[in-house]
């Protein structure tokens, strides 16, 4: 018996990995987070299977579903939104199953911050404007942040910034940021990337808050920062340069 921590991707159902949705469909016990994870990744799951929407259970209730399934000696999927190893609260859970003894392993997905880049059609990472994207978020009623993580100290790095949980603390974001990025600095806020009511907000630490306000979005959502939002006269990558020689090219 195994629990499989599985990265369902940012929401749609077909954006999870192939071995992701081939352990959904082996497994005889589905837990997944329904708030955030779609319905229609865990309707492959098989006949008969128990499949629980884990939103309403606290941890305590979550790991009382796996031990259950060991005595059983059922598979368990456990399906979280995006990529685990992010916000993905697993930790506490592999701790508690390292302590019953229960095996486990993690299958990856793709990231709320990757669907975002997709659907602005953009490159995180710009010659010569931006080499570091930084993920993070930060604290309103969550866990608070560790010393040295906070906004105005990653700021100063000038990086490209991908705030995860923040859409309802765009104050402090903006408050923060404008005096390190400028307030003619793009803003992108992406809500829902990949699910059929995905939104695009675009703006600049000046208006970003008013148009989200417009837009009626205050969660949910990824929140990109950074000059490579709107940049368009960055140079070119010296990868696939002609006059550039790699392992695979001689440059002419």
């Amino acid at each position: 018996m195994t629990v499989h921590f599985i990265g369902a991707g940012p929401g749609a159902p077909d954006l999870i990995t192939v071995r992701g949705l081939n352990l959904i469909r082996k497994c005889r016990v589905v837990l997944y987070a329904g708030s955030l994870v779609p319905a229609e990744v865990v309707a492959q799951a098989q006949k008969g299977a128990r499949v629980v929407d884990t939103a309403a259970l606290n941890l305590d209730e979550t790991i009382a579903e796996m031990e259950a399934a060991q005595a059983k000696g059922q598979d368990v999927a456990r399906v979280h939104s995006g990529d685990p190893s992010l916000y993905g609260a697993i930790a506490e859970q592999m701790r508690r199953l390292d302590a019953l003894k229960i095996p486990y392993d993690v299958t990856p997905g793709v990231p709320s911050f990757a669907a975002a880049a997709a659907a602005l059609q953009m490159e995180l990472t710009l010659p010569d404007v931006s080499q570091t994207v930084i993920l993070t978020r930060t604290a309103v009623k969550s866990t608070g942040m560790p010393e040295g993580e906070d906004l105005a100290t990653l700021g100063k790095s000038g990086a490209t910034l991908a705030l995860h949980l923040s859409a309802a603390n765009m104050a402090h974001v903006v408050e923060t940021l404008t005096p390190l990025y400028g307030a003619d600095c793009p803003v992108a806020m992406v809500y829902r990337a990949s699910w059929p009511d995905q939104k695009i907000v675009l703006g600049t630490l000046a208006d970003i808050r008013a148009k989200m306000k417009e837009a009626g979005i205050s969660k949910t959502a990824l929140v990109l920062v950074g000059r490579v939002l709107g940049h368009e006269g960055f140079t070119e990558s010296r990868l696939y340069a002609a006059d550039f020689s790699t392992e695979f090219r001689t440059a002419k």
